[in-house]
């Protein structure tokens, strides 16, 4: 009964989102002024200047929806064609109490997230190892309505110093990237995508506190500090909000430098970070025959390099972008031991269409040779040699790697499409596995 309450939900989902898409093309249904207004940041317009006027005094709220649609066009471990829909929304406000309540640089906001549907990774990888990314991004972390964000920000110093406590996402201040992929594999906080039972990306919160300090205008350093309970992560806890039991805490360090260079001011992104775990995991290399003898803290770091090349013009507004990421965690604890991605972006690639952009990127995720010699030990212990038994472990080793190209139509301020195409190449890093073609497709809509 579960599989089809989901699945005639996620097919109701589809419904809905098709008809969102459908206003674009015949915005003259709509009963409100301004209401599917094409050049509106929302759907639901302004709300005759209401809207404009609530954030003018500090109120700005936000509901925006999310779906990516995934098909398997070749290849993978179940080759047969299928699709798979998976979608966010999210509700939140943010206040601004320097106009409300007149705290000096002081912002507070709140956010309610729900996931739903299903992942295209299940049917083309083996089922038993799984897709080490995901073709599409949105989808994972359970499938359920969570508290997303619940903090306070506060600066100092004439915003010298910025700090930020509460329930927080690690991701929207450590590892930022700007990103519009559909695959896991080149978006926000990788370090959180190879490191996912410590660093919680969006829309996974926990309570901690975030310290920044401005060095100069473009250089700024800053250390966080995110509890770790077993309910973080846990389908129907997204509103359990102790403390306890604590595994631990999770701490990053983040140097970053934010230039604007050359004549035409090209914006860039550089962060070098460095994260640790006071949770205790166990070492894949003190596997033998039926468990671990010796455990280990999780430490690691991370590269972000995102430079904006060329301008059209003279303008930054459009131009090329190169990204640059990698990843590397410690061999004991970590299944993933590093990860390194490239992508270029171009924003206004025609004249006719001075917002749309074309996005192509290639990714590589590899497996810790200690966590495959781990699998290898297992199936020996359990006397298994072939992947015809039930009870076979498939051995991840080698590298999962990932390539997509999209093409993102902005029809208008607040209805973006995107069409791409991915190949996955050795689903889940096992070698058995065909390299999967896919086709997707996404939409983002601000109501």
């Amino acid at each position: 009964m579960k599989k089809k309450a989901m699945h005639r939900l996620s097919h109701n989902t589809l419904i809905f989102s098709l008809a969102l898409l459908s206003t674009s093309v015949f915005p003259s249904v709509s009963s409100a002024a301004d209401a599917l207004s094409n050049g509106s940041p929302w759907m639901s317009g302004d709300w005759g200047g209401t809207r404009t006027q609530l954030k003018q005094k500090g109120v700005d709220f936000q509901v925006n929806y999310t779906m990516e649609n995934a098909a398997n066009l070749a290849g993978g471990y179940n080759t047969s064609t299928t699709a798979r829909y998976s979608d966010q929304w999210g509700f939140g406000v943010d206040l601004d109490l320097q106009k409300l309540l007149n705290w000096q640089d002081t912002e507070f906001r709140f956010t309610v997230t729900n996931r739903d549907g299903q992942n295209l990774g299940d049917h083309i990888s083996d089922p038993q190892a799984g897709m080490l990314s995901s073709p599409q991004e949105v989808w994972g972390r359970g499938q359920t309505w969570r508290l997303t964000q619940f903090w306070l920000r506060k600066g100092f110093f004439d915003h010298r110093l910025d700090i930020k406590a509460g329930r927080l996402t690690v991701a929207e201040d450590f590892d930022v990237i700007d990103s519009q992929f559909q695959n896991l594999a080149f978006g926000n906080g990788q370090a959180g995508n190879w490191r996912g039972d410590h660093w919680f990306n969006w829309p996974v919160s926990q309570w901690g506190s975030r310290v920044k300090l401005n060095i100069t205008p473009d250089v700024f350093m800053q250390v966080g500090l995110y509890n770790q309970t077993p309910y973080n992560t846990e389908r129907g806890d997204g509103f359990r909000l102790e403390f306890s039991p604590t595994t631990g805490n999770m701490v990053p360090v983040e140097l970053g430098w934010k230039p604007a260079l050359g004549p035409d001011h090209l914006p860039g992104n550089y962060r070098l970070g460095y994260y640790y775990s006071s949770a205790s995991d166990n070492v894949y290399s003190s596997w033998h025959n039926t468990g671990y003898s010796d455990t280990a803290h999780a430490y690691g770091g991370y590269l972000v390099a995102q430079q904006q090349l060329t301008t059209w013009h003279g303008s930054a507004d459009r131009g090329l972008t190169l990204t640059l990421q990698a990843v590397m965690n410690d061999h004991r604890t970590s299944k993933t031991d590093n990860y390194e991605a490239v992508s270029f972006t171009w924003k206004g690639p025609f004249d006719a269409r001075p917002e749309d952009e074309i996005g192509v990127g290639a990714a590589r995720i590899h497996v810790n040779s200690s966590y495959s010699r781990m699998l290898r030990d297992e199936n020996r212990a359990e006397g298994v040699n072939s992947d015809t038994r039930p009870t076979y472990l498939p051995v991840q080793s080698g590298s999962e790697d990932d390539y997509e190209v999209y093409y993102n139509v902005r029809v208008t301020k607040w209805l973006q499409v995107r069409p791409n195409l991915q190949l996955v190449a050795a689903p889940g890093a096992v070698s058995q596995v065909q390299n999967a073609f896919i086709g997707g497709l996404s939409a983002n809509v601000n109501f």
